[in-house]
């Protein structure tokens, strides 16, 4: 799904990791974790071909791989969900949209509510809805600091959502807690 062959990252001159090198070749529970500024949303970053490495190779599953950010920036925040999924996910029809967004507890007139109107909570839901809802859900879900600024029952919602994920997580996470409850498995520290 996902490798690093010798990966190094500059910014400004300054060397924020590398060479780094693994591979994500299945259903594995990776986080990644190290100090602020050590080059932990960069790495999702050339995870998802947003940012080019300094030097290395990046190989990726195209279409495989979906990445949540801490902003949920998927969402449109003037649409409502019903048009937030159709937006990315065209082949659905409203009654599909409906129903995906009724799996992450968005029913009824709760999925035509304007993305704005969410609390972070319900936000990170709508965000894993749109995710993970599409015709081929990914085999990777990337995650940027997910468990910021949510609730415990919100953190709770999300946990249980992820433990019923049966694809491959990569997580940048602070939260102990939280990476103990999905079952992370492996991870790589930077810095």
């Amino acid at each position: 799904l996902l490798g690093f062959v010798e990966v190094v990252l500059e910014v400004g001159g300054r060397r924020l990791f590398g060479p780094l090198s693994f591979s994500v070749t299945g259903p594995e529970r990776i986080a990644v974790t190290g100090p602020n500024g050590s080059g932990k949303t960069s790495l999702l970053e050339l995870a998802t071909g947003r940012r080019a490495p300094t030097a290395g190779r990046v190989h990726r599953a195209q279409g495989a791989i979906a990445m949540l950010d801490q902003h949920v920036g998927l969402l449109d925040p003037a649409l409502d969900l019903v048009a937030n999924l159709r937006r990315h996910h065209p082949e659905l029809d409203d009654n599909g949209a409906h129903a995906a967004l009724a799996r992450f507890a968005f029913r009824n007139k709760d999925a035509r509510r304007l993305a704005v109107t969410l609390s972070g909570g319900e936000q990170l839901r709508a965000g894993l809805a749109v995710a993970l809802s599409g015709a081929c859900p990914p085999q990777l879900l990337i995650l940027d600091e997910p468990t910021n600024h949510l609730d415990i029952d919100a953190i709770e919602t999300l946990e249980a959502a992820l433990a019923d994920f049966d694809g491959a997580l990569l997580v940048v996470s602070h939260d102990r807690h939280f990476l103990e409850a999905i079952g992370i498995e492996g991870q790589i520290m930077l810095g």
